[in-house]
């Protein structure tokens, strides 16, 4: 295991989202300032949110002014968000880990007929009704 690369991957998936995050925080205060402007933000960021760093490099080419605001907003939400991150996904991943755990082992402990109990050939009349006690 290259936790190293791990690290790299999983800082580039949070900058990433970091990115979305941003472009949709912008595109909803503009609807309520300038909704052509979201408008426009909205379709020219349809699918292209993969890779953040790609994002605002082609951003760049078409509008300099909110490449800017993208990057202000995304650096706030990084110093706001990542400080209490670790500590949460650390314990969201424990109990989340408890729940499958114990989901995991009430499925195994549960009687389930065997294989070569439920392929006998028995008939209706050949069990025993549990009922009826036998004289």
């Amino acid at each position: 295991m290259d936790s190293k690369q791990i690290a790299r991957d999983t800082a580039k998936a949070l900058t990433n989202y970091l990115t979305y995050q941003a472009v949709k925080l912008i595109a909803h205060q503009l609807m309520e300032t300038n909704p052509g402007e979201s408008i426009w933000l909205r379709t020219y960021s349809a699918g292209k949110l993969e890779d953040g760093e790609v994002y605002i490099q082609g951003l760049m080419l078409e509008r300099k002014d909110l490449v800017l605001r993208i990057l202000t907003v995304r650096e706030h939400l990084a110093e706001t968000v990542l400080d209490f991150l670790p500590e949460m996904v650390k314990a969201g991943i424990h109990q989340s880990n408890i729940a499958h755990r114990r989901q995991l082992l009430e499925r195994l402990t549960q009687a389930q007929p065997s294989s070569s109990e439920s392929s006998t050939s028995e008939t209706p009349s050949d069990v025993d009704d549990p009922k009826i006690p036998e004289e």
